[in-house]
């Protein structure tokens, strides 16, 4: 009898692997790399920006690479994402990808009944009326995090540094987190002291979220090595102490929200293990982003004074025209921001958010299947494939788009006369030009409450502080590469920045 040797073995390796895959008439420009399985796997997780306009100066809006063992098809045309993001899940999905994310990282395998409960909550509770009654906690618990310890009698007046990442960072987070998962019973009557315990009680859980989030990209792609893996295990197992529910719903003033995720979650039978699991994944996704893009808006417009005045100005006359102040005895402010008109403000986080998101939008191709392109032409996509758009480089870096795109303009959103800008492509109108929250029906829930954090945030900064760079002419971060394609850069390393409280 014939037995197959060795070499025959390896062709088979090699064919599994698509090392043999030839592009079909109407299937995208196919570029493998040099490199059997790996292909151009270096490259894009060292500089995917880079690497993704090199690879569309010479294939075109559409193409197809080999990254690790996965044929992904690149779109970068911008009026051709509407038609992607609108396709059915039964041909481009996203659940598979983030199940196994949530799984890798959270430890638990959510279901579609669960992925609906998110965004049926989400949508009633973080935006409209519910939002402002969210925002409204939010901003007392950051006067509590900002205000009540900077106002002690040894501070008061005098300036303070920190790290400029680390204060927003730990600002939003403590904030946040006391506004979503409440606070624990009052043990006294005196309210600098309860409030004081509330930010202690807050202290280690921020640096152990760090740590934990720190992780996430290689937890995610599930690349962690056994140190690391054991390092994250017991970070998990801190916070699933910490979040169980029966501790979680003895405390006072949990939000609503969630509140009705867990009680929703519960009813269809997630049992008291995964709950807490699930509140781990809501920490994170309410935490995650927000507070590495509030040092984002806070840089940039430290770096750009002119960006300084105008908002600071509008934001006080806002303030103003609705009665209110800040003041030496003490703020008397109650952001309302459905109230208050600040497009200036507005078009700055924008412009933020441009510069600083980088998502990757992902979807699975469930079976063969045609894409037409804006310019009319049509490619066939294979079943296992995946596809990929990178707003960043796509959008929110595009020089046709947007001039001088790696410069911060405060006011780039924004007409003279306070209506929002129009953007264009190929002199055609488009309908997606920034996309810091993904798009489509897997566009992040979380995104109003989101923005509304970092302009509380910047409202509160402007209007109760002096800050400044210590060092003035330092040049702002590059951005931690480790992490693209994860939400909200992080910048590779902190600056440093003095404030003080202005009465």
């Amino acid at each position: 009898r014939w037995y197959p040797g060795p070499e025959w073995a390896t062709l088979g390796v090699l064919h599994t692997i698509g090392a043999f895959r030839k592009r079909s008439p109407k299937e995208p420009p196919l570029d493998k790399g040099f490199i059997p399985w790996l292909g151009h796997g270096i490259n894009f997780k060292k500089k995917p920006s880079i690497f993704l306009e090199e690879m569309q100066k010479k294939h075109g809006d559409i193409f197809t690479v080999l990254i690790a063992g996965i044929y992904i098809n690149i779109v970068g045309d911008p009026h051709t994402f509407e038609q992607i993001l609108k396709e059915s899940k039964e041909k481009l999905d996203f659940n598979g990808f983030a199940l196994q994310v949530v799984f890798n990282v959270f430890g638990f395998q959510p279901t579609y009944s669960h992925h609906k409960i998110v965004q049926s909550n989400s949508k009633k509770h973080l935006r409209g009326k519910n939002l402002a009654v969210l925002n409204k906690a939010m901003w007392k618990k950051m006067e509590m995090v900002l205000l009540r310890t900077q106002g002690s009698a040894e501070r008061k007046g005098s300036w303070q540094q920190d790290g400029l990442l680390r204060f927003s960072y730990k600002t939003i987070f403590q904030a946040s987190f006391l506004a979503l998962f409440g606070t624990e019973p009052e043990k006294s009557s005196e309210g600098n002291e309860n409030a004081t315990n509330h930010l202690m009680q807050c202290e280690e859980f921020y640096e152990a979220f760090q740590k934990f989030d720190h992780f996430f990209p290689e937890m995610a792609l599930g690349m962690l090595g056994p140190v690391d893996k054991a390092k994250t295990q017991k970070l998990k197992e801190y916070f699933w102490d910490q979040l169980l529910v029966e501790k979680v719903f003895s405390k006072d003033n949990i939000s609503n929200w969630l509140v009705e995720l867990v009680q929703q979650m519960a009813d269809v039978g997630m049992t008291e293990k995964m709950q807490t699991q699930f509140l781990l994944l809501l920490l994170w996704a309410s935490q995650a982003n927000t507070g590495p893009a509030a040092f984002w808006i806070l840089a940039y417009l430290l770096k750009h004074p002119e960006a300084l005045k105008a908002v600071k100005e509008e934001v006080e006359k806002a303030l103003r025209e609705t009665g209110q102040e800040a003041k030496s005895e003490g703020p008397s402010i109650d952001v309302s921001l459905d109230t208050i008109k600040t497009p200036l403000l507005d078009s700055a986080v924008e412009e933020t958010l441009r510069l600083a998101a980088g998502s990757f939008v992902f979807r699975s191709v469930m079976q063969d299947m045609d894409l037409k392109m804006a310019d009319g032409k049509e490619y066939t996509l294979r079943k296992g494939d995946h596809l990929l758009i990178f707003p960043f480089v796509a959008l929110h870096t595009n020089p046709e788009i947007y001039p001088d795109p790696f410069i911060f303009k405060y006011d780039r959103f924004v007409n003279p006369d306070g209506t929002k800008k129009e953007f264009y492509k190929n002199g055609k109108k488009l309908k997606y030009y920034t996309m810091p929250f993904g798009g489509g029906t897997t566009m992040c829930p979380g995104r109003f409450f989101a923005i509304s954090e970092m302009k509380m945030f910047v409202i509160m900064m402007l209007t109760c502080f002096e800050m400044e760079l210590v060092n003035v002419e330092e040049e702002l971060p590059p951005v931690d590469k480790s992490r693209a394609g994860f939400g909200i850069a992080h910048p590779a390393h902190d600056i440093q920045f003095r404030y003080r409280l202005r009465f």
